[in-house]
């Protein structure tokens, strides 16, 4: 058989380990089904440092980069994986580290992120024009920073083999355990559906997790302080949410006309007042739901979808998931 391909982890001080580890150990067991029925490892695995030795994760303890990025032969890597972790902002700054990405980029079969190693390619400038994922928390902070990237904040991992827009050479994931997702995927594209359901089984978790990663995500409100002019209105929202809250009636509680409160929110929030009742109304949902203290119907009542039919494709819209598969795994 050809040689064994290259998995490259690139490694920095506060990385997150998970999104080391997480993908890292997807391959090995990869490595171990095949040894299982008797054929040889197909993947080589290697963690790289700025320089070679010890490196603190975010967690506290150490990982050993094997090799400095610096030293190696681009050309050999055949998937080159970029973590993410509180110690991003650095590495965004590190302007060694990101010539050597624009450098490996052309070199290796697949240059892929986890988690909020996203922001790193970005910060390469080799995400311009793609299609991006990252962590929820950090979709924002990617679409303000690199308007040139298309965000896709909801989805676990952009790769896709049978893309013809560069998805299958250059590719991200979603917050943390993605990457373990996303590592799937790239060993069902290198040998197959049943090895990597082999791998899935293996590791008890699913081959194609259901819904994206809105469902882990939060709802943020925002402070007053920074809405001045419908402070009071947002506040006064959640205690009525099962009341008509119609552009009208919030008008009138607002003491403006339709038109005026639409402005404002749009200027203020970026969205109109309708989308946001209905975010509020979500994230209510979600907690009576965790709570497990009422039933989908009345759920749907108390929050003011008054008909369960009516939550269930609020859920399926904005978290892929249905209010029963939410209950299931978050109460």
């Amino acid at each position: 058989m050809d040689a064994l391909k290259t998995i490259a982890c690139l490694l920095y001080p506060n990385v997150m380990s998970l999104d080391v580890t997480g993908p890292l150990q997807v391959f090995a067991s990869a490595n171990v089904e095949r040894q299982r029925q008797g054929l040889p490892a197909f993947y080589r695995l290697v963690v790289l440092g700025q320089q070679a030795g010890a490196i603190a994760t975010s967690a506290g303890f150490q990982l050993v980069a094997e090799q400095s990025w610096r030293e190696i032969d681009a050309a050999q890597i055949d998937t080159l994986l970029i973590p993410g972790g509180p110690g991003e902002q650095a590495q965004c700054q590190n302007q060694a580290l990101l010539t050597w990405l624009r450098g490996a980029e052309p070199q290796v079969r697949r240059l892929g992120s986890v988690c909020s190693g996203a922001l790193i390619l970005a910060a390469a400038g080799l995400l311009d024009g793609r299609r991006a994922t990252t962590h929820w928390a950090d979709a924002e902070t990617l679409r303000q920073g690199h308007p040139e990237v298309e965000v896709l904040a909801d989805c676990l991992h952009t790769y896709d083999p049978q893309d013809l827009h560069g998805n299958g050479h250059v590719f991200t994931s979603a917050g943390v355990t993605a990457g373990i997702d996303l590592a799937l995927a790239l060993v069902e594209a290198d040998l197959g559906r049943s090895m990597a359901l082999a791998v899935a089984r293996r590791l008890v978790m699913f081959l194609r997790r259901p819904g994206g990663q809105a469902q882990f995500s939060t709802l943020l409100t925002p402070e007053p302080s920074r809405v001045p002019r419908l402070a009071a209105l947002l506040e006064w929202i959640p205690a009525h949410l099962s009341d008509n809250l119609s552009l009208e009636v919030l008008a009138d509680q607002a003491h403006m006309t339709p038109r005026t409160l639409s402005r404002v929110f749009v200027q203020e929030l970026g969205m109109g007042p309708g989308r946001y009742v209905e975010r509020i109304r979500l994230q209510a949902a979600c907690n009576l739901l965790q709570d497990a203290q009422a039933s989908i119907s009345t759920v749907a009542r108390l929050t003011g979808f008054v008909h369960p039919e009516n939550l269930r494709r609020t859920f399926h819209k904005h978290l892929s998931v249905s209010p029963q598969e939410y209950a299931q795994r978050f109460a």
